[in-house]
């Protein structure tokens, strides 16, 4: 027997919808300008025609995910973990190795003419797994946490956490190690765990990031960090990032160009067909710097409030959320997202360091701009599920 919702609410969210499609339209507008502006394309419409495609790809994919019952997502779980664990591991013997000589990165696995790179899958099948271990240690214990039951916890996170940064490190990918572990952060808190062990471990990972830093920055430090396998470029990185326009011939060039594209566009921006500054990989890692330069101050900040928007939609998808599962998965979303969009953005604008990580929906397409279609469709799924079963009896 079907009943109908007194509130007549659809099963798809359209609020959180309406961003996502939004933030694909500015970044068509966006790659339109990098591509434009860029003195070794020939034709931009061939480039903006294999966005399309990845666009209506990764649309289809989000739709498709949004479809897969709750029970379904459940026990696929471990195995979509396994499957992108596999898949990471291939690079030990398969990466490109074009891609890992302009990039210093084994990140990318080529198929004839297309590459893809496994640690954005990676991303999701970790969002998965430990969304399924923090709800099936809650089931277990169903008491008010205990110390004992949250180092358990912990231990069994950090389990399925170390083969992937294993694998990072290998991959010399150290922008995506920090997203895997803004996720992990994230979902440890909402985890149930007691506040005195995240006192203590945010304090300790505090400490190790600031001295981290303070090595960089002195001759015997750097020796000690290269004594751990740290290479010359990460430390060009940092040196870049506190000093973009000192070593702007040199290893800040692209940080340097950025900032003075973005400060260009002063206040309302030159527009789309005026853009004067070259940035190298301006359709990608830096393509905030087209909006900055085309629309101004302005502009970015329309753009940033979009971004808000979308975080705000999907935490009320969390808040909401009747299932524990669905809940901490949009939470590790968030996560996700969220330290994209700060992390592009920061490194734009010279807050952060550059890290080579794309912005969502807006960089150049491929497996990251994917990634970010099944991101939502995850979101999208719990509202879908959870609408589909009060209107189904």
């Amino acid at each position: 027997m079907k009943r109908a919702l007194p509130s007549k609410r659809e099963p798809v969210n359209y609020a959180l919808l309406l961003p996502v499609f939004l933030l694909i339209l500015v970044g068509f507008i966006a790659q339109y300008g990098a591509f434009q502006a860029d003195p070794t394309v020939d034709s931009v419409f061939p480039l903006l025609k294999k966005q399309l495609l990845w666009t209506i790809l990764g649309i289809l994919s989000m739709f498709a995910t949004m479809f897969i019952p709750i029970n379904y997502l459940w026990k696929l779980t471990p195995v979509f973990y396994s499957l992108s664990l596999l898949l990471m591991s291939l690079l030990i013997k398969f990466h490109d190795p074009v891609m890992a000589a302009a990039t210093g990165t084994k990140r990318w696995i080529r198929l004839g003419p297309f590459s893809f790179q496994p640690s954005e899958f990676m991303k999701l099948g970790y969002i998965l797994m430990l969304a399924y271990i923090i709800t099936k240690k809650r089931q277990q214990t169903q008491t008010s946490s205990i110390l004992k039951d949250d180092f358990r916890l912990l231990g069994a996170m950090s389990l399925v956490s170390l083969p992937i940064l294993a694998l990072m490190f290998y991959q010399k990918d150290f922008g995506t190690s920090l997203v895997f572990v803004s996720i992990f952060l994230g979902m440890v808190v909402v985890s149930g765990c007691s506040w005195k062990i995240l006192t203590v471990g945010f304090a300790g990972l505090s400490i190790v990031g600031i001295s981290g830093i303070l090595l960089v920055l002195t001759e015997q430090g750097q020796k000690l960090l290269s004594y751990l396998h740290f290479k010359p470029y990460q430390f060009n990185r940092i040196h870049a990032w506190l000093n973009p326009f000192e070593y702007a011939d040199s290893i800040s060039f692209q940080q340097a160009r950025g900032l003075t594209a973005i400060g260009s566009g002063e206040l309302v921006g030159k527009g789309l067909t005026n853009l004067q500054v070259y940035v190298p990989v301006r359709e990608s890692d830096m393509i905030f710097t087209v909006i900055g330069e085309a629309y101004g101050f302005l502009g970015t900040c329309l753009l940033i409030l979009l971004f808000f928007y979308l975080i705000y939609q999907m935490l009320i998808c969390t808040l909401h959320a009747k299932r524990e599962f669905y809940a901490y998965i949009t939470t590790g979303v968030i996560m996700y997202f969220l330290f994209h969009i700060l992390e592009n953005i920061g490194s734009n604008i010279g807050l952060l360091p550059l890290t080579g990580i794309p912005l969502p929906f807006i960089s150049q397409g491929g497996t990251a701009y994917l990634a970010n279609f099944i991101g939502i469709g995850l979101i999208l799924s719990m509202y879908y599920q959870k609408e589909k079963n009060e209107i189904e009896t």
